[in-house]
């Protein structure tokens, strides 16, 4: 199989490792991209230099997986992953929270985290908060890269809420002006305030 790959155009390789990255994405659990796309490669045997597929690729391949084979039972876990996110963001509502990810794009896997973005000077607040709803919370950092070249280490917090993962990334208030690059397609994160999440589950 090996040999007959690297004989396919390039743009045939990266169309084949796309749509098994995906696959691997849903049935697996994986939920790194460059984890998914090099065991690809390794289940097909083909070589990666110069042939993986961008994440925006994936990306599309894992949507388009879902809607043709996971249909209404994919549609109802986006929805539950999303309700729930609109009752943390409603617990975080002084903190301008924002959705976004995988739960906002409609692409989650059984995996996938809900991701919310909260805006403070002080994340301390954040924690303050967390502990005063009784939730039991991890902090970490996460490392965020911006349009302008930069890259920062923002606060994190980590829970569950009703068998789902959270994870809180606490940004300045200024950050509300400038969202962080996507791992996806390396643009600005789409963001999405309860409001539009609301009509996201109304439509």
């Amino acid at each position: 199989m090996g040999r007959r790959s690297h004989r396919l155009p390039i743009a045939v390789q990266r169309e084949r490792l796309a749509q098994e990255a995906a696959r691997l994405m849903i049935e697996h659990g994986i939920s790194d991209f460059r984890q998914a796309k090099l065991k690809a490669a390794e289940r097909l045997a083909i070589a990666t230099a110069g042939t993986l597929p961008s994440n925006a690729q994936i990306q599309a391949r894992l949507a388009e997986r879902q809607r043709i084979f996971e249909g209404h039972d994919h549609t109802f876990h986006i929805a539950r992953l999303r309700r729930i996110a609109a009752d943390i963001m409603q617990l975080l509502g002084a903190f301008e929270p924002r959705l976004v990810g995988a739960v906002l794009a409609g692409t989650a896997t059984i995996t996938t985290s809900i991701e919310l973005h909260v805006f403070t000077d002080t994340p301390e607040q954040v924690a303050a908060e967390l502990r005063s709803r009784n939730l039991a919370f991890r902090d970490s950092e996460r490392r965020m890269r911006f349009a302008s070249g930069q890259s920062a280490r923002v606060p994190a917090y980590a829970f569950s809420r009703d068998g789902e993962r959270v994870v809180v990334s606490v940004f300045p208030e200024k950050g509300l002006r400038e969202a962080p690059l996507s791992p996806v397609d390396r643009r600005p994160m789409a963001r999405a305030a309860r409001p539009k999440l609301l009509q996201l589950l109304d439509a």
